[in-house]
């Protein structure tokens, strides 16, 4: 099969495609011939190994301290399943899925294993797969998080860092959960934002938004540019602060820090669940949550992809077309996608 490897970590060209066996499913696992996957910000950390302080040696533990631990990346995937192994049960050659797979990656190549219990479900029927799998990463992450918290009809929502693949997520989830959102994200991508349910946004070339009088029930951070003690001032009295990239001292004083403030600090790993990704689809399915995707490129122009991505500035989703989807049909839920130029699919 086709894959794109790295053997190193570094920039965008350690990336390259080579051709690796095809992996056989194990007992209780699924082989999915993966059609389309992203690039997102947690392959650029992985590659690069640029970590959050204090995470080096955490991340070298799981990632490999010398050389990749796991040669291909890619976190989530939308393919058809192509075998399954004994024991399994719910899923069948010909189904199409979408996963996460997670910190074993593995979703840039022509196949993947996934045991059934993970965060594996049927991939809306309405979609083509390069759409499916810009649902994954974000909605799966932002669903998770936000499943922690309770969030009141007209409570009051920060996403910092909106226009991401978690942050356009987020905006989405607690907008269809009865919240007033605050977006937080750069002038070119107010639209976006409006568009994604926010009540009102923050152009934060132009406005610190740590320096804002206004309080909220909820502030969801995905881009960790802002300390806990700027972030603190901004919660009400019993609400809830969601870092999505925290360093190792946000990690460690979580606990301490909700204990001495009375106000609910979550930061960390992330567990990924079927039920939240499932909760994902069957939004996307009927239009209510649209995955944004801001390029697509095809597996062969991966290093390509990675390029883009380390600019910081891609809006939604970069999604890797592995293999060509068919078009969805005539009840398929709208898409924002955004213009994405020419040169770059191939």
């Amino acid at each position: 099969m086709r894959a794109a490897v790295y053997r190193r970590f570094g920039g965008p060209e350690v990336v390259r495609i080579e051709e690796l066996s095809k992996p056989r499913p194990r007992r209780g696992e699924v082989l999915i011939n993966v059609r389309a996957s992203t690039v997102s910000a947690a392959d650029y950390r992985a590659r690069t190994k640029d970590v959050p302080k204090g995470l080096k040696l955490v991340t070298s533990i799981a990632l490999g301290f010398f050389v990749p631990r796991f040669r291909v990346l890619g976190m989530d995937v939308a393919g058809v399943v192509e075998e399954v192994g004994a024991d399994v049960a719910g899923f069948r050659p010909g189904d199409e899925v979408i996963a996460m797979l997670g910190s074993r990656f593995g979703g840039h190549a022509e196949y993947v294993t996934v045991q059934q219990g993970s965060a594996l479900t049927a991939k809306p029927r309405n979609m083509t797969f390069e759409d499916a799998a810009a649902l994954v990463f974000g909605g799966i992450t932002a669903r998770a998080l936000l499943s922690q918290v309770q969030l009141a009809p007209g409570a009051s929502v920060l996403v910092n860092g909106a226009s991401g693949a978690v942050g356009t997520a987020a905006v989405q989830l607690a907008h269809l959960a009865g919240s007033r959102v605050t977006a937080v994200c750069s002038a070119p991508n107010s639209d976006l934002a409006h568009s994604l349910g926010a009540n009102r946004v923050i152009d934060y070339t132009r406005t610190d938004f740590t320096q804002e009088t206004n309080v909220y029930d909820l502030v969801i951070d995905c881009v960790g540019n802002a300390t806990f003690e700027q972030l603190e001032p901004l919660i009400k009295p019993n609400g809830a602060l969601v870092s999505v990239i925290s360093d190792l001292t946000g990690v460690i004083n979580a606990r301490s820090r909700s204990r001495r403030t009375g106000k609910r600090i979550i930061a960390g790993n992330v567990t990924y669940l079927s039920g939240d990704l499932a909760d994902v689809a069957r939004l996307a399915s009927t239009g209510r949550f649209l995955p944004v995707i801001d390029k697509i490129y095809d597996l062969t122009a991966i290093a390509e992809a990675h390029r883009y991505v380390d600019t910081g500035r891609k809006r939604g989703n970069v999604v890797v077309r592995v293999t060509a989807s068919p078009m969805p049909g005539p009840n398929a839920a709208s898409i924002i996608n955004i213009p994405v130029t020419p040169s770059v699919i191939s």
